[in-house]
C-alpha cells in the first residue's frame, strides 16, 4: 500500500521508513506540517501516519484540514501524548487510530493493516501488463505464464514501475524508493539494475517493458495507453 509518513524525529522517522519498506509498502517520508499537507492533497495515500507535533503545523490541524477537504485516506496518529483528552481530540479530528510512543513496530504494522481493511479499498493482488504478470502476494513475476527468477531489488523495481504504470518516474524517485535517503550506493547502480532486469524480462524484437524517457526517468506503459 502507499503510505505517507510525517515524522520530524530523524532517528525514529528513518527507522519507521525502512521498516515499512521491508514490508513492500511505498513510503513517502516528510518532516514538516506543510510538506505533510501538500503531499496528502496531491497524492492518494492508503494510510497517512501523522506525528502530533510537526514543525509548522500540528498533525491535529492537518488531520482536520484534510477531512474538511474530503480526504478519505486512513490516518494514524503517532504521538507521546497519552491523556484521554488527547486521544479523544485526535479521533474527533478525523483520525482512524492512535498509537503512543514508544511502540513496537509489529503493533504499528497491525494498526496500519486494520485501518486499511476498514477503509475497504480493494487490494490489487495481481498486475497484468501485456504478456507480464506480477503477483503482489507471492512476489512472483512471469511472462506468458513462465516464471522469471528475480532478485529482491529486481522485483522491487518492477513492482514500483508496474504499480505506477503509465506514469514517468524520475531517476531520483526510483533511487530513493529502492535504496532510501542515506546510502553509499552510487547513481550508476540504477542503470545496472535496469540493464539486468531488461536482460531477464525482454524478448528480442519487442519493445522493452521498462521504457526510457530521455532526460527524465523511466516508465512502464500498459497496452491501452
Amino acid at each position: 500500500m502507499n503510505i505517507l509518513l510525517a515524522e520530524d524525529d530523524i532517528r525514529l522517522g528513518k527507522l519507521m521508513y525502512h521498516l515499512l519498506r521491508t514490508e513492500f509498502h511505498g513510503v513517502d517520508w516528510v518532516k514538516t506540517g506543510k510538506e505533510a499537507y501538500n503531499h496528502a492533497i496531491l497524492k492518494d495515500y492508503d494510510v497517512i501516519i501523522l506525528d502530533w507535533m510537526l514543525p509548522g503545523e500540528s498533525g491535529l490541524s492537518i488531520c482536520r484540514r484534510l477531512r474538511s477537504k474530503g480526504n478519505q485516506s486512513g490516518i494514524l496518529f503517532v504521538t507521546a501524548k497519552d491523556a484521554n483528552e488527547d486521544v479523544i481530540s485526535g479521533l474527533d479530528s478525523g483520525a482512524d487510530d492512535y498509537i503512543v510512543k514508544p511502540f513496537e513496530f509489529s503493533e504499528l504494522s497491525a494498526r496500519i493493516r486494520a485501518i486499511y481493511r476498514r477503509k475497504e479499498k480493494p487490494f490489487e493482488e495481481v498486475i497484468r501488463i501485456k504478456d507480464f504478470t506480477l503477483n503482489l502476494t507471492t512476489h512472483e513475476f512471469s511472462r506468458n505464464g513462465v516464471p522469471i527468477d528475480l532478485t529482491k531489488k529486481e522485483y522491487q523495481l518492477l513492482e514500483i514501475l508496474m504499480r505506477n504504470r503509465n506514469q514517468i518516474l524520475t531517476r531520483e524517485v526510483l533511487f530513493e524508493k529502492l535504496w532510501g535517503y542515506d546510502t553509499e550506493v552510487t547513481d550508476n547502480a540504477l542503470d545496472a539494475l535496469i540493464k539486468l532486469v531488461r536482460k531477464k524480462v525482454d524478448s528480442s524484437g519487442t519493445p522493452s517493458l521498462i521504457q526510457n524517457v530521455r532526460g527524465i526517468g523511466y516508465k512502464v506503459r500498459s497496452g491501452n495507453v
